[in-house]
C-alpha cells in the first residue's frame, strides 16, 4: 500500500487516466474528488465489503 500526504488541491495519478484529488480536509475527515473514465467502476469501501460478504453468503 502506498501512503502519501496531500493537501487540499493536490492530487495523485493512478495510471494515465485516474486522478484522485483532495478537495477538502479538516477535523478528522477528508473529501476526495476522483476523475476516471466512465467505464471505471468506483465504489465506496463499505459498499464493496458488503457486496463481498453477500457473495460469500450465497
Amino acid at each position: 500500500m502506498l501512503v502519501v500526504g496531500r493537501k487540499p488541491g493536490e492530487y495523485v495519478m493512478i495510471g494515465k487516466d485516474i486522478m484522485v484529488k483532495v478537495v477538502k480536509s479538516g477535523d478528522g475527515y477528508l473529501r476526495l474528488g476522483i476523475e476516471a473514465p466512465k467505464a471505471t467502476n468506483i465504489i465506496r469501501g463499505e459498499i464493496y465489503e458488503d457486496r463481498l460478504k453477500q457473495m460469500k453468503n450465497n
